[in-house]
């Protein structure tokens, strides 16, 4: 490492100059990286539902759909709309009860069940489908287009209208959530660092990895809008300690040696060594999120893996050239901390552990009921605001005509007329299911099939299949909804063996499920993985143990705060959050942790020990926690997302949660376990100092 270290320092320009040049692919990388705004998409392929969407779009042509509602316009008009529609590249329907009606016949002649579920006074309802799927760039440009051609008398519903405004909203936001990052880091900064050019130096040598990261997701194919979203605030909550810390040994090396090139080669081999066990606990926490079957996990933790090591290579690399070239500027520009110091809550701690023990034994209660009883939703209208032109029509559609979950009942081709029409009777006889639409459903009502148009018929059938549309009064992601397709489900397989539940509703159901799955299993692997790494990077079988749980305690009495404070979190908020954390913080526990085993080492007694650890400790702890929760809290307060919102939100407060816990209860823990840990760690021998 010292001669990479050498290296570094003497070709500095040339390094500076190489990390400007490399910007160029970054930036080409970023804008050509594709965005997907559609949770849904990250379910398994193999699950029934998803191979139902698939034979919707190969036989149906219907990859998704809206719903309509024209409002105060004539059926010549409606008509006329909707061939407009059908002009847009990537609409192949655009069908209304017009198209059996006509111009002249009156809709009132219609059976009631039918005429009341398609018209309300002077509005009516449309169904456009569309060949690709629900958040294709097609789709999307499709409903936007709609929009545009009608949106004075029409209002757009369904998911891929959703999927819009929610990029729409993403895309506006995404600069505002990275400028309220940097100045509030930028605040801490200032006032932590003895000079006013180094948190630019720092903030910018973090810019340049970010922006690194941000190039290579190119490589990835596609990312999710909320990793979009979150990646860079957490790239650069997480790894600004990093670089505060080879900053601050430069400062204290170029006073032990007698140039600056000694003096950052040693700066740089001290951070590499104190830097690679925590980092590396942080990358494995972000990589057990790819274990996840609801793969965004798989896409937050890669890009959030690859982001630290760029941090890494950023900090141990470009930093060192970019403080080596400014350096006579950094001391022109010097100043004093205005931050005060911390330190002296060593000896509050210290003085008062016993105490602390009984408050952390206390509050151990409220944390794991509070943790248990979070409530979350899976509903991701409720993920965005009330006011969206989606998010409205959706509203009408369900206060207006009771549309609230329709699904798509694939069947195949082979069932005869008369099996269809009992199949739907059953159905349409379930508690919350108050509209059926099938073939037979106009035959009952003496409509023949070659009454129907062609737009309308093939519809109901297409290539192998017959397809029945049903409308559930019940919330998308409910205990209702989800018990209703468990009942729907056994109906259908009665009379198809192979016959399959499509549609927002089954797919929320699924989402459900494997997100309950998800949460229970990534827990335990960010757990079991981040112990292992600490035993070995600790060298020590107790200790990690105790770090793990503190910050556990930390994680679960931040998840509890939302339960008291009455706010439901939206579920992928619930699943990432603990392992972010105990990945993102496990490394101020580290920190103090080797501070004290180096003291013990030295023949320090246990509580001078674990105190001095703190006092060498706190400052940085505190600068790096205030830049994490500065990183992300801006984000909370900004987004107009929830989803997003509600992450950043927990993040912060995460951030400041898991400080206190290193600050005040690890410490009392040190001094109680004392003994013990000695006998577990490697270096001492019968619970004493080797």
């Amino acid at each position: 490492m010292k001669k990479v270290a050498s290296f570094i320092c003497k070709h500095k320009l040339f390094i500076v100059l190489c990390s400007l040049f490399a910007l160029i692919p970054a930036v080409l990388g970023m804008q050509a990286t594709k965005i997907n705004y559609d949770i849904l998409v990250y379910l398994p392929d193999d699950i029934e539902t998803m191979k139902g969407q698939d034979i919707l779009t190969e036989d149906f042509n219907m990859g998704s759909f809206s719903t309509v509602i024209v409002d105060g316009m004539k059926p010549k008009e409606i008509l006329a709309l909707e061939e407009e529609f059908k002009t847009i590249e990537g609409v192949e329907k655009a069908i209304s009860v017009s198209d059996i009606t006509g111009t002249t016949f009156p809709i009132q002649m219609l059976p009631k069940n039918i005429a009341e579920k398609v018209s309300k006074g002077d509005s009516q309802l449309m169904l456009v489908t569309f060949h690709d799927s629900i958040s294709s760039d097609e789709t999307l440009a499709a409903v936007e287009q709609m929009r545009s051609i009608t949106d004075k008398h029409c209002k757009i519903g369904g998911m891929s209208a959703m999927v819009l405004d929610t990029q729409q909203i993403a895309d506006q936001e995404i600069l505002i959530y990275i400028a309220a990052a940097v100045v509030l880091c930028l605040i801490v900064l200032m006032l932590s660092l003895d000079s006013w050019l180094a948190p630019l130096l720092l903030l910018g040598n973090i810019g340049l990895a970010i922006l690194y990261n941000m190039g290579t997701n190119y490589f990835l194919g596609e990312i999710s809008y909320i990793t979009k979203a979150i990646s860079a605030v957490l790239q650069l909550g997480v790894t600004t300690d990093f670089s505060i810390f080879l900053y601050h040994k430069y400062e204290k090396s170029k006073q032990l040696y007698a140039t600056n090139n000694e003096a950052m080669s040693a700066a740089i081999q001290e951070t590499t060594l104190s830097v690679a066990g925590s980092s590396f606990t942080t990358i494995a926490g972000f990589l057990t999120l790819c274990t996840m079957s609801l793969t965004l996990g798989a896409d937050i933790g890669l890009v959030m893996a690859k982001g630290v090591i760029f941090g890494i290579f950023s900090v141990l690399v470009i930093f060192p050239a970019y403080l080596l070239l400014f350096d006579p500027l950094l001391q022109k520009t010097a100043h004093v901390k205005w931050l005060p110091s911390i330190s002296r809550i060593s000896d509050f701690t210290v003085k008062h552990y016993r105490k602390i023990l009984l408050v952390f034994i206390i509050l151990c209660v409220p944390a794991l009921y509070g943790n248990a009883n979070t409530e979350v939703y899976y509903n991701l209208n409720k993920s965005l605001p009330d006011d969206l032109s989606s998010s409205i029509a959706n509203e009408e559609l369900k206060e207006t005509y009771h549309i609230v979950s329709p699904s798509i009942i694939l069947v195949d081709d082979s069932l005869k007329p008369s099996e269809i029409e009992q199949l739907s009777k059953e159905l349409n006889a379930l508690d919350g299911i108050d509209m059926t639409l099938s073939s037979a459903l106009f035959s009952e009502y003496g409509i023949s099939e070659s009454m129907l148009p062609q737009s309308i018929r093939s519809i109901y059938q297409n290539g192998d299949y017959q397809a029945i549309l049903i409308n559930s009064t019940y919330e998308t992601a409910t205990n209702e909804l989800n018990a209703q397709i468990d009942e729907v489900n056994k109906i259908v397989k009665r009379y198809d063996a192979h016959g399959i539940v499509a549609g927002e509703g089954a797919l929320m159901k699924d989402m459900v499920e494997i997100a309950d799955h998800d949460f229970q299993v990534v827990n335990s692997i960010s757990i079991a993985v981040i112990l292992i790494i600490m035993i070995f990077v600790l060298k020590s079988f107790l200790l990690p143990i105790i770090l793990v749980a503190v910050i556990e305690f930390a994680i679960m009495a931040n998840m509890a705060i939302s339960f008291y404070l009455g706010t439901t979190l939206p579920f992928i908020a619930s699943i990432v959050i603990g392992t972010i954390q105990l990945g993102a913080t496990i490394d101020y526990a580290i920190l103090l942790t080797n501070n004290y085993l180096n003291l013990r080492k030295s023949g320090v007694e246990k509580k001078q020990a674990v105190g001095d650890a703190l006092k060498e400790s706190c400052d940085s702890i505190f600068v790096s926690a205030l830049c994490f929760f500065a990183a992300t809290c801006g984000v909370g307060f900004i987004s107009k997302l929830d989803m997003i919102a509600s992450i950043c939100t927990l993040l912060s407060r995460g951030a400041i949660i898991s400080m206190g816990t290193v600050m005040i209860i690890l410490p009392a823990l040190l001094i109680v376990f004392d003994k013990i840990v000695l006998k577990t760690t490697k270096g001492f021998k019968g619970g004493k100092q080797a």
